[in-house]
């Protein structure tokens, strides 16, 4: 319209005459002042107007290095204390299923190689699984019933020469010098005994609760057992699929690191066995030469906790020591002491390191922290599982690491297991 092309000529025109007189008003200034140069203390002056060496730095560029570097490893270190947090936790929550698998795990690590054999001279897969699993199965079945049978063989004997070594005891703290007199002893008795009562009629009212134990255990128990047979019988296509999980780009490095963790797991099994037997024996024949009762039952006892680092090595060498003061005195006590001391030392100096080896070598720091973790998740199960799981992920870890500058195509293609090293 005639109108308002008249109104945009007319602004054209003012905006025109502005620009005009701004240029001659810059150009009478910079005549009289010379040419315009922001001062750094200027805050009117914008970050473009600025000339390149007098701009503001960048805030990223302030920070110091070392707090940038201590930052970004800060989150990082957050982010994999909440995973490991989250892992806890769940772990927490199914605990017996992954305490069965762990024990499934072991078991397999220690009886596959059996069925490799067995399949190598002639046997099907499943024949060789089925045979190893019932010899298994009947060797564990004979040891409970061969200690049970001596526990209930010996009891009215253990019981007469408990009583005898309690009135020794009782006789030697009167005439020690540690001056305890009949009264105190009394006393102690009397206190023992009011504690006893009380704890039984706690058990009592808690029997749901151990029914509940009971369940769990045998739950667990049949659990280990399938697991196992199914990893005896089909590990190697377990793992293949367990490959599928993981990132094409990482599944090379995976599939390297698996041979080399399940070798490690086998060699900590196979070797804290036989270190768990040559305690047994010698420690139980040196407690049977002087003259203790229940020597097999305690030597069974000390194999069995041999599978618990730190922790169970005291457990069972107490129990010898107390066995022998309450039924032969303090003198086999001390003899008896002295021979646990005597296996224990050569097992820690001779043994571990001969027949573990470096191959599942771990800090006696990481030991103890991964005993005491183990411990407090999971109970004792997590306590014995604790150390293998530590010695698997430091040689995994230790693979990964050496893997991670060649991420393409792994040397010599896609490492395969052989029929002797798979899960």
């Amino acid at each position: 319209m005639p109108g308002n092309r008249e109104w945009r000529d007319r602004m054209r025109a003012a905006r025109a005459a502005f620009d005009e007189r701004r240029a001659r008003a810059v150009a009478r200034r910079d005549a009289a002042y010379g040419p315009y140069e922001p001062d750094a203390d200027d805050e009117t002056a914008t970050r473009a107007q600025w000339p390149p060496d007098q701009r503001a730095p960048d805030p990223a560029g302030a920070v110091p290095w070392g707090v940038r570097v201590a930052a970004e490893a800060g989150w990082r270190f957050l982010v994999l204390a909440a995973a490991l947090w989250v892992l806890m936790q769940v772990i927490s929550a199914v605990r017996l299923v992954f305490l069965a698998f762990a024990v499934a795990l072991l078991v397999t690590a220690l009886l596959q190689p059996t069925v490799a054999r067995l399949h190598r001279r002639g046997l099907s897969r499943g024949l060789a699984t089925a045979v190893t699993a019932i010899a298994g199965f009947l060797v564990l079945g004979l040891a409970g019933w061969f200690v049970v049978w001596q526990v209930m063989d010996n009891l009215g004997d253990i019981t007469s020469r408990v009583q005898d070594g309690v009135d020794q005891l009782r006789r030697w703290l009167v005439r020690s010098p540690l001056h305890v007199t009949e009264q105190q002893i009394n006393d102690i008795t009397r206190k023992l005994g009011d504690s006893l009562g009380t704890s039984a009629d706690e058990f009592t009212s808690k029997g749901l609760k151990g029914v509940t134990v009971l369940v769990e255990l045998v739950t667990g128990l049949l659990l280990a057992i399938f697991s196992t047979l199914f990893l005896l019988y089909d590990g190697r296509r377990i793992w293949r699929w367990s490959l599928h999980l993981v990132p094409a780009a990482a599944r090379p490095a995976v599939a390297g690191a698996g041979p080399r963790a399940w070798r490690t797991l086998t060699a900590y099994v196979r070797g804290t066995m036989l270190i768990a037997l040559i305690d047994a024996v010698f420690i139980g024949l040196g407690i049977s030469l002087l003259g203790v009762p229940l020597a097999v039952p305690i030597s069974v006892v000390i194999f069995v906790c041999a599978f618990v680092p730190l922790v169970g090595a005291v457990v069972s060498g107490a129990l010898a020591v107390v066995v022998a003061l309450v039924t032969e005195g303090v003198f086999t006590a001390l003899m008896a002491l002295l021979v646990v001391l005597a296996v224990q030392q050569i097992e820690g100096h001779v043994l571990q390191p001969f027949i573990l080896g470096r191959a599942v070598r771990v800090h006696p720091l990481a030991v103890v922290l991964a005993v005491a973790t183990g411990g407090t998740v999971a109970g004792i199960g997590g306590a014995v599982v604790a150390v293998p799981l530590v010695a698997v992920a430091n040689t995994v870890i230790g693979h990964l690491r050496a893997h991670a500058p060649s991420r393409g195509a792994p040397p010599g293609g896609p490492a395969q297991m052989h029929d002797d090293q798979h899960p």
